[in-house]
């Protein structure tokens, strides 16, 4: 549930005018943002509040990198700087910061041609080797947050015994419960089958969005207007932050992945990130790995009784055995 900020208080730390209106925008999973409208203009008003990624420190490193790619040229919108310029404003203990208004629209890879499925791969692309441009120490494999292990099976094993347990007790049953269990002993079956295939340590790392989806992209018309939402910025494998938005882009809603559409994006990213195919294999492999040992919409659901994901469990569930079964067609097609 939203609770109004404290907009007076907030705008008297920076040049935007007095207070209008503030009303809600569509909630994020982790943070709360409103639209805020004030004798200046339109402003778009972020509250952090994610546990994670809320400390004053690390929302100002994601407001320098933002600026620093803007300079470059990258479709971005950084925060507004306040009177005495920072760009972290902290009331009652909250951090906010203040956005210019970006005009656009979000678009799913299904709403987009072969050729923007391109461009889309390039945007990401150049993302990554601006990263690298701007933020220091992008090469650091022992940069907090890289990634390390890759998932262990037998933690896997636990985890789904412990979620068909609370699926078999939760009341009322409905059809959504009865598709977990489907999924989760279906994907019991095909660890067991491929837990000989584990990956090793990830590649190469470098700063990346960490968080890029559909929902964190704006269009204004065919082009991108800006990426939002940096919560997420870290040292992580490049190529598998490629895999990994492709796999939320081109999705469909049974569960397979339009294959055509992946290999223009991963072509022109491979370009502009100045990544190989062997990267990119390795990272194919590393999410679909991933995708199998996964199962986090389900434990927001059934241990945190958060449902706001079920929506995109249906398709989420059925890629990892589509891809399981397309293994060699998909890896060729993030790699040809």
């Amino acid at each position: 549930m939203y609770h109004a900020p404290p907009v007076s208080a907030l705008l008297r730390q920076y040049t935007a005018g007095s207070p209008l209106a503030c009303d809600p925008v569509e909630q994020e999973l982790l943070n709360r943002g409103y639209r805020l409208r004030t004798t200046r203009g339109r402003y778009f008003l972020k509250h952090h509040f994610d546990p994670e990624t809320a400390a004053p420190a690390a929302i100002a490193r994601q407001h320098r990198a933002t600026r620093r790619l803007a300079d470059l040229g990258v479709p971005v919108a950084p925060p507004l700087a306040r009177r005495d310029g920072r760009t972290v404003a902290v009331v009652g203990g909250h951090a906010y910061a203040l956005y210019p208004w970006v005009e656009g629209r979000h678009r799913h890879g299904g709403q987009l041609t072969t050729e923007q499925c391109g461009r889309l791969g390039a945007l990401l692309g150049v993302v990554h080797a601006g990263l690298e441009r701007v933020m220091p120490y992008s090469r650091t494999r022992s940069a907090p947050g890289a990634r390390s292990e890759s998932a262990d099976p037998t933690d896997t094993f636990a985890l789904i015994d412990a979620l068909l347990r609370r699926v078999r007790r939760h009341r009322p049953a409905d059809a959504f419960d009865e598709l977990a269990r489907h999924r989760l002993l279906e994907r019991r079956a095909l660890l067991r089958r491929h837990a000989h295939r584990r990956p090793p340590r990830g590649g190469p790392v470098g700063w990346v969005h960490g968080d890029f989806h559909p929902f964190n992209l704006l269009y204004r018309g065919d082009a991108p207007a800006a990426i939002v939402d940096w919560d997420r910025l870290g040292v992580q494998p490049r190529a598998e932050e490629a895999v990994r938005a492709a796999a939320i882009f081109f999705v469909r809603p049974a569960g397979a992945l339009d294959l055509a559409k992946v290999r223009s994006y991963a072509r022109a990213y491979r370009r502009a990130a100045g990544a190989t195919s062997g990267e990119l294999a390795a990272a194919v492999h590393r999410v679909w790995w991933e995708r199998l040992n996964d199962f986090w919409m389900l434990r927001w659901r059934y241990e945190r009784g958060d449902t706001r994901t079920d929506s995109q469990f249906p398709a989420a569930s059925a890629l990892a055995v589509w891809w399981t079964r397309e293994y060699d067609a998909v890896c060729e097609a993030f790699t040809c």
